[in-house]
C-alpha cells in the first residue's frame, strides 16, 4: 500500500505543479486583439451644436490589450490568428504598470485638447492654443535624471530657456553642452514648480548630450465654445483625428458624415496635423466587423511611417470591401468628405 500511496502523492504533486504552471505562473507578455468601434456622439458634446444629429456617425477604433496572466492565456493568444503577442518591455518600456496607465490617460486627455484646438480652428472659431512645457513620458536606462525627475513631470525651462518644443531644447543642449555637463531644469510637479540640476548623458550613437528622457508637448487650450468629453476607459492619443471630426461635425450646420459609418485613427496636434499610431491592423479588422463604410488613417509621409501601408495591406489580404483614406491633416479629411459625397 505504501507504494500506491507514494505514487498517488507524486501524481497529486505533479498535477498541482502543472496547475500552478499553466494557470498561476505570470508571463511577461501582453495580448493585443481587435477592439471596439465606438460612436463619438456618445462621448463628445459641443455647446450650441449646429445640428441635432447627423445621419451617419464618426467612430473611434480601439485595440483590446490584456496581460497574459498565465501560460494558458499565452498559448491561446499564440494560437489565435487575430492576436498579437508582445513583451511587456516592448509595451511599457521601463514604466511600472501604474505609470503606464497614467501616461495613457494623459495622452488621451492631451489628444482631446488638441482635437478641440484643431476643430475650432478648422471651423474658423476662436481658440487660444499654446504649448506650456514638455510632459515627461519616460526616462531611458542610464539617465542621470533617475531619482530627480518623475514620469508626469512637466519641464518648463532649461537654463532659463522656455521648454516649448523638443527641438528647441535638444538644439540648445547639443549646441552649448557636452556629456557630463549639468543643466538647471524648472519642472512642474503636483502643481508646484521646483528647480533641479540634471547631469547630461550620451543621448544617441553620435554621443550627443541629452537628458535621457522621452518628452511630449504639454498643451493649454482655451476654446470659445464649451466642449465636454464623457468619462472613458480608453487611453492613448490615437483618437485625436476622430475626436476632431466629431467636434467639427457638431460645430458646423452641414452633415459631414453624409449618412456613412465613418471610423478611423490617428493622433492630432494643435495645428491639425495627423500623426502615426499603433495597432493599425487590429483596427482595420475591428472596422470591417463593425460594418464601417469609410476609414481614415494617417498618411505615410516618410520612411519611418507605415500606417497607410499596413491598413491597405491588411484590408487587401483579408478581402475587405473597406474604403481606406490616408490623410495628413484634418483639413484633408474634411475636404475628402466634401468632395466625394
Amino acid at each position: 500500500m505504501n507504494w500506491l500511496r507514494n505514487r498517488l502523492t507524486r501524481w497529486i504533486i505533479a498535477i498541482a505543479a502543472l496547475y500552478l504552471i499553466l494557470f498561476r505562473m505570470p508571463t511577461p507578455y501582453y495580448l493585443y486583439q481587435p477592439g471596439t468601434v465606438d460612436p463619438l456622439h456618445e462621448l463628445v458634446t459641443v455647446e450650441q451644436s449646429q445640428q441635432q444629429q447627423s445621419a451617419g456617425t464618426f467612430n473611434l477604433t480601439t485595440v483590446y490589450s490584456q496581460r497574459a496572466y498565465n501560460v494558458v492565456m499565452l498559448i491561446e493568444g499564440m494560437l489565435d490568428k487575430d492576436t498579437e503577442v508582445r513583451r511587456i518591455s516592448d509595451v511599457q518600456g521601463n514604466l511600472t504598470g501604474e505609470q503606464y496607465r497614467d501616461v495613457l490617460k494623459h495622452m488621451m486627455s492631451s489628444s482631446q485638447q488638441t482635437a478641440v484646438a484643431s476643430a475650432l480652428s478648422e471651423a474658423g472659431l476662436q481658440v487660444d492654443k499654446r504649448v506650456t512645457g514638455l510632459f515627461l513620458r519616460m526616462l531611458v536606462p542610464g539617465s542621470k535624471a533617475e531619482g530627480v525627475l518623475e514620469v508626469g513631470d512637466i519641464l518648463l525651462k532649461v537654463d532659463g530657456h522656455a521648454a516649448l518644443s523638443l527641438q528647441a531644447v535638444s538644439s540648445y543642449i547639443t549646441s552649448s553642452k557636452k556629456v557630463g555637463d549639468t543643466i538647471e531644469a524648472v519642472i512642474l510637479r503636483d502643481g508646484e514648480e521646483r528647480t533641479e540640476r540634471i547631469e547630461l548623458v550620451s543621448n544617441n550613437v553620435q554621443g550627443q548630450p541629452g537628458i535621457g528622457a522621452i518628452f511630449e508637448p504639454e498643451y493649454a487650450v482655451t476654446p470659445s465654445r464649451k466642449i465636454d468629453f464623457a468619462e472613458s476607459d480608453i487611453g492613448g492619443p490615437s483618437a485625436g483625428l476622430m475626436f476632431s471630426l466629431e467636434i467639427l461635425d457638431q460645430l458646423l450646420p452641414e452633415d459631414l458624415t453624409h449618412g456613412l459609418k465613418i471610423a478611423g485613427t490617428g493622433t492630432i496636434d494643435i495645428n491639425g496635423n495627423v500623426g502615426q499610431i499603433g495597432g493599425m491592423r487590429d483596427k482595420i479588422i475591428a472596422a470591417h466587423h463593425a460594418g464601417v463604410d469609410l476609414f481614415f488613417c494617417p498618411k505615410d509621409q516618410d520612411v519611418t511611417s507605415h500606417n497607410a501601408e499596413e491598413a491597405i495591406d491588411e484590408a487587401k489580404k483579408r478581402g475587405y470591401d473597406l474604403r481606406i483614406v490616408p490623410v495628413g491633416t484634418l483639413q484633408e479629411a474634411v475636404d475628402y468628405l466634401r468632395s466625394h459625397y
